[in-house]
């Protein structure tokens, strides 16, 4: 039965626009809150940023689908009770960090790192129903919101997904929900999502006590600094005595009793479980090959493959073993028997691909980086592709892909800003060069040029398009000596007089100019 308390949602809804200033009722509280994005930029940024913000956190869990379809099952018998009817999606990451988050318009992850830590479908609709809320309630717009409030922008760059093997590729997909997902929110927002989740779990038929054994394990685990609750679940969702205090009275509220479902739970999720030593095999083996230990890092990724073969994770680290000793046909092997047993991940096809252009197997490193780019777009995905059209002069392709990975200030960006400047700084100087000018009181003119190119520059030439005393359109051009070194700027008289009452006619020009060879 639902709350009679509750005000009804006021649904605000926008066409083209994705910004409303105003306000609006909170469909959860009932409250009147300021809004400054509607309904439609919560469902286009959920459905945008789901499949990105999930391929950067080491992708869907493939293993068992059975587990997917559990928790599923589980998360859509709550979201009947929310408040806000949104297109629900639970999705299980095959990350092993213990987290679990939602984007705005009702897209909802959890790693298998959490799962393993759990101990009853209620448990897991506790979380479950927490996320539902932080979706419903608008919190991810909320915090939008208040970096709009702030800063003045919505927000940053590209961030790859903090805590995770992959973020120091240059991503590109996940730019807003990256920063949506390590969002910390605010005291409100959490007591919000516990009172309202375990109403919202109570509803669909599990003990809200849960919610409360819940949270007094998550406050223990903070207490005695687990590392791995640290950099997931807890930095962004906080535990404290508090919420453990206020998650008790709310069950004294419920009615009692509930269903648990600690075995169904348990027998759902025996393969992962059953999994566990082969996952903490290849967490260790993840830290050793950072550590350079490349020996302990083949045998404990080996281990986990004989625990678990069917994983491609357990496959594409063996990949990454072999690149890191230059084995390079070893290593695409590693990584086709990963896709084998998971062709939606955008890694194992971004790596084969690299390696396919260094064996120079350019069609299969091709198909390769392109099929990446479809799962996930990478700066480093990019600018090979940049590289591969290059040797096959077609130089129209290789602008453009250049041109996407300097996006990027990771270095494959950069690697692709001094590509796209080889090849397209002759025909277009006046795109990277920075020129201002100003007519003097006595018709001279003044341009300042400044080199932000990173590179030196010489054979400047300046056009001039301007009105001569008689009336007359003009144009000429100057010869600039000297060069213009990366990083400076220099001001040049040009040998023109103009009529200064025509001053608003005259337009300059970089018109040539020549790069210095890479240092």
């Amino acid at each position: 039965m639902k709350r009679l308390l509750r005000t009804a949602a006021t649904v605000i809804t926008l066409t083209a626009a994705t910004v409303l200033t105003g306000c609006a009722t909170n469909p959860v509280t009932g409250k009147n809150e300021l809004r400054l994005f509607g309904e439609n930029w919560e469902l286009q940024t959920g459905a945008q940023q789901y499949a990105p913000s999930r391929q950067s956190q080491g992708g869907d869990y493939e293993v068992d689908p059975g587990v997917q379809a559990y928790v599923s099952e589980v998360g859509q018998r709550i979201a009947e009770h929310s408040d806000r009817k949104l297109p629900y999606e639970f999705t299980v990451l095959n990350n092993s960090v213990p987290n679990a988050w939602a984007l705005p318009g009702g897209k909802i992850a959890i790693n298998r790192g959490l799962l393993t830590e759990l101990d009853s479908e209620a448990e897991l609709a506790a979380v479950l129903g927490h996320e539902i809320v932080h979706a419903a309630a608008g919190h991810g717009a909320q915090g939008a919101q208040r970096g709009v409030l702030l800063q003045g922008a919505v927000l940053g760059a590209a961030v790859a997904a903090s805590g995770s093997r992959y973020s120091n590729l240059a991503t590109m997909g996940a730019s807003v929900g990256a920063q949506l997902i390590n969002t910390k929110y605010g005291r409100d927002a959490e007591r919000e999502s516990d009172k309202y989740g375990m109403e919202y779990m109570s509803e669909a038929g599990y003990d809200p006590q849960a919610a409360v054994s819940l949270q007094e394990t998550f406050v223990r685990l903070s207490e005695g600094r687990n590392q791995d609750f640290l950099s997931g679940l807890f930095a962004s969702h906080p535990p404290s005595q508090e919420r453990v205090k206020n998650n008790r009275e709310k069950a004294a509220e419920l009615p009692p009793g509930g269903d648990i479902g600690a075995d169904r739970y348990h027998a759902q999720l025996r393969t992962l479980f059953a999994d566990k030593e082969a996952y903490e095999a290849y967490d260790k083996a993840q830290k050793a090959l950072a550590d350079g230990d490349t020996k302990t890092a083949r045998s404990l990724a080996q281990q986990a493959i004989r625990l678990q073969p069917r994983e491609g994770h357990f496959h594409s680290l063996l990949g990454d073993i072999e690149a890191s000793q230059k084995n390079r046909d070893a290593a695409v092997r590693r990584y086709t028997d990963a896709i084998a047993r998971n062709d939606q991940f955008f890694y194992y096809y971004l790596r084969r691909g690299l390696l396919n252009e260094e064996l120079n197997r350019d069609t299969q490193a091709r198909q390769d980086l392109e099929r990446s780019i479809e799962l996930f777009p990478t700066a480093n995905a990019y600018n090979a592709l940049g590289d591969l059209s290059l040797a096959a002069r077609d130089v129209d392709s290789a602008k453009k892909y250049y041109s996407t990975a300097a996006g990027s200030d990771s270095p494959a960006g950069l690697a692709a800003r001094e590509s796209l400047l080889d090849l397209d700084f002759p025909a277009n100087p006046g795109q990277y060069l920075q020129l201002r000018q100003r007519v003097n009181a006595d018709g001279s003119i003044d341009v300042q040029i400044a080199n932000p190119t990173g590179r030196d520059v010489t054979g400047l030439t300046v056009g001039v398009n301007y009105i001569d005393a008689s009336g007359k359109a003009r144009t000429t051009r100057q010869d600039l000596k000297g060069t213009l070194s990366a990083g400076q700027s220099t001001v040049v008289k040009l040998a023109v007089a103009v009529d200064p009452a025509q001053a608003n006619r005259v337009a300059t020009a970089i018109t040539a100019a020549q790069l210095a060879p890479r240092r």
